[in-house]
């Protein structure tokens, strides 16, 4: 167990007053007065829905022994060190580094940021890294390894807050890990949340940049901006002590990679003072670039050119945005290791996807099932106009949109897969507390040349939805379940419906008479 002192603790934030013996042990930190146990600093946060400091006296009565809030109170809770500070996120997140001893510093960190492509790019590179003989841990929305376990992300969110970040890198420093992969979302990176402000990082590498979450940044160009920021840590001075790099790899130094085609990376690259690299599947001036590109259902073969170096390869996880996801992974993992870059795609063909990522289906049905965490207007594109020219007979798309999320790319999504899809069925994603219907509705608005009640159906019960989907396929047709993925639950206005997308289209392919003996 971790105690430390306040004193201990404060010395590295800003603070406006205390009140109480800064002598007092803390064990633990919490935002959370539910899960506020004995010995806990308390951090009383403003929320999105709430405001911290309104349950403060829940959290003392769970065992708090200190409290950081940046509001005047109107009482002071007796036998508890009080301390004021002007923000109280950016408190909670130099607070968690300090608390777990800054675990950052002691490894190598990679950040992945992007709007597109984060999870799969995180997992590649940590099984490269591994295939290197470097111990990795990593961290993405679907899974994470801090030991020598891999377990499932069971944070709702993709970045969860400081404490959890920081105790999840330690726990890897702990364990002996040397690398660790992080994903690096535009809440966790925004100013907003802080909660990746803290996180020394060693590289920053950008998969694309499209519409997506401006419900929380505002605009594209602060969700742009607030995703830079990966790249804008690379120039701050490591805050608490030098790294020991692998003796097998030594350091490169600090470096940015990005993709090439996207339209964003200039951005990214002036963001640094750091060197940049990029990676690309059309620009020849590209540090690497894939060419001769052979698609499969099942994965890829191409050619890897970088350095005067020219490799062929194969990939066995399907789709031509796996490739660019390989290719970060590969730029990133050669300059890690100084090696080239055919040493590292030597490992592709030991690839595998993320849970949730074009994880197909099969208990012996006449027609593909595919499950895939696409929901953002590009990774439809992509995803789209890849399945397309594969599809032998209809393609049957399912998905939904999300409830108090970027309401604008609703007609998008709609838009694109109309454009590619015979079918299309409209149904829940997280409704939250938004009408279901009315989310529906807003997407279909986008759908051209379907008809409703023949080609293009509502219906909210994401059950019922994918039954309806697997009724109307017939043999040689193609039905895509996108948007839930590796997800567990459904959120509703009264709470989360536990759910798993592969387990319940196994479910009703058996019920329709599959996959039995």
């Amino acid at each position: 167990m971790i105690i430390k002192k306040v004193t201990a603790l404060i010395k590295d934030i800003s603070v406006v007053s205390v009140r109480g013996s800064c002598d007092t042990p803390i064990n633990g930190l919490s935002y959370d007065s539910r899960e506020t146990q004995k010995g806990d600093l308390f951090v009383s946060l403003h929320g999105l829905h709430t405001d911290g400091h309104r349950y403060i006296g829940d959290a003392v009565h769970n065992g708090a022994a200190a409290v950081v809030h940046q509001d005047e109170l109107p009482a002071y809770p007796e036998h508890v060190v009080c301390i004021r500070v002007p923000d109280c996120r950016k408190a909670l997140s130099r607070l968690a580094a300090s608390f777990f001893d800054y675990p950052s510093e002691k490894l190598l960190t990679i950040g992945v940021t992007g709007t597109d492509g984060k999870s799969t790019t995180v997992w590649f590179i940590h099984q490269l890294l591994c295939a290197m003989g470097i111990d990795s841990g990593f961290l993405s929305t679907v899974a994470l390894k801090a030991g020598d376990v891999t377990e499932k992300n069971r944070y709702r969110q993709s970045t969860p807050e400081a404490p959890e970040v920081h105790g999840i890198l330690a726990r890897m420093a702990a364990s002996g890990k040397t690398h660790a992969v992080l994903e690096a979302t535009s809440h966790g990176l925004s100013e907003k949340t802080g909660r990746l402000r803290d996180v020394s990082f060693d590289a920053a590498v950008l998969t694309n940049v499209a519409h997506e979450h401006l419900e929380f940044h505002g605009s594209f160009e602060q969700y742009r901006f607030d995703k830079a920021n990966l790249f804008r840590s690379l120039d701050a001075p490591p805050s608490y002590k030098k790294r020991s790099p692998s003796d097998r790899y030594p350091f490169p130094g600090r470096f940015g990679v990005v993709n090439a085609d996207d339209p964003s990376s200039r951005f990214f690259r002036n963001a640094t003072k750091a060197p940049v690299y990029s990676y690309s599947l059309k620009d020849e001036s590209a540090d690497i670039l894939a060419s001769e590109i052979s698609l499969r259902p099942d994965g890829s073969d191409f050619i890897i050119k970088g350095r005067g170096e020219s490799t062929k390869t194969s990939l066995p996880v399907p789709g031509t945005f796996n490739i660019e996801n390989a290719l970060a992974a590969a730029l990133t993992v050669a300059k890690l290791c100084g090696v080239t870059f055919g040493e590292v795609a030597g490992h592709f063909h030991r690839l595998t996807g993320v849970t949730g990522r074009m994880t197909a289906v099969d208990c012996g049905q006449p027609f593909s099932v595919i499950v895939d965490y696409a929901h953002t207007p590009q990774a439809f594109t992509k995803l789209f106009t890849m399945m397309r020219p594969l599809v032998e007979g209809r393609l049957i798309a399912v998905f939904g949109s999300a409830g108090e999320r970027d309401i604008q790319k609703r007609p998008m999504q709609g838009s694109i897969a109309s454009r590619y899809s015979d079918i299309v069925v409209l149904t829940d994603e997280d409704p939250r507390l938004e009408d279901r219907m009315r989310i529906l509705e807003e997407i279909a608005e986008g759908c051209t040349g379907l008809t409703p009640g023949e080609s293009l159906f509502l219906e909210p019960d994401r059950e019922k939805a994918i039954s309806l989907a697997f009724s109307l396929a017939r043999p040689g047709d193609t039905v895509l379940l996108l948007g839930k993925g590796h997800e567990g639950s459904i959120i509703y206005p009264d709470g989360k419906l536990m759910w798993n997308e592969e387990e319940t289209a196994k479910k009703i392919l058996r019920l329709s008479g599959y996959g039995r003996e």
